[in-house]
């Protein structure tokens, strides 16, 4: 939820082709109630600054690549309050969903270049120039490729200065549990990371009880 302005390890093999199976391996960590923690570094030529975030997943669901849940930017300077908004995802699995967008204005040259720039995307990279990586086999991969869409403010108008037109391209560790991401929107600051890591409070099984999600 960016102002609108004017991985340590490569795994040292990719996944073979497709065999069938290509939903990525179930974790624990990517599960509904679990919480992430972190910061959105929204920094750009005239400033630099990072808001303080909370996601928590709301559902998961591998079979059919898609996952939801809420995020809060807590330190946003226009806003007197944290702001929550709600937003689905796709899980980039090779049958549901591709590494290749196909909307929300991002185009073949945008996704190659947010992708590049997880350091766990290299092995899939050669694949995914031939054909979006259609034929991987992503369902033992150690890292899960996601899109997060922000689809509507929960507590705050859209009058708050924030903008949720653009989406973010996520990178999911299966080992720890941690997040990073890159927004995406031309009307915004390029680039801007996302960097989550899990926290125990979702293994409790909350949620967001004052707040009504429709």
């Amino acid at each position: 939820m960016p102002v609108r302005v004017v991985d340590s390890c490569t795994p040292s093999q990719a996944s073979g082709l497709n065999n069938g199976s290509t939903s990525p391996q179930a974790c624990t960590l990517l599960s509904p109630g679990q919480t992430f923690s972190g910061t959105q570094n929204v920094s750009n030529l005239q400033k630099d600054e990072a808001w303080r975030v909370n996601v928590r997943i709301q559902g998961c669901d591998l079979d059919h690549g898609y996952l939801c849940g809420t995020m809060e930017a807590l330190n946003v300077p226009m806003a007197d309050t944290p702001v929550i908004t709600f937003w689905e995802g796709e899980i980039v699995d090779t049958k549901n969903h591709t590494f290749y967008t196909g909307k929300w204005g991002a185009t073949v040259d945008d996704d190659i270049k947010h992708w590049t720039k997880f350091p766990s995307f290299a092995p899939l990279m050669a694949q995914v120039e031939v054909d979006g990586g259609k034929t991987l086999d992503l369902s033992s991969y150690p890292f899960i490729f996601m899109r997060w869409k922000e689809q509507y403010f929960v507590n705050v108008g859209t009058d708050c200065g924030l903008t949720i037109a653009g989406f973010y391209y996520a990178c999911f560790s299966c080992s720890d549990g941690s997040i990073n991401g890159f927004y995406y929107d031309p009307n915004s600051s390029p680039f801007q990371k996302l960097e989550l890591k899990s926290t125990n409070e979702g293994r409790l099984g909350y949620s967001f009880s004052s707040y009504e999600l429709q």
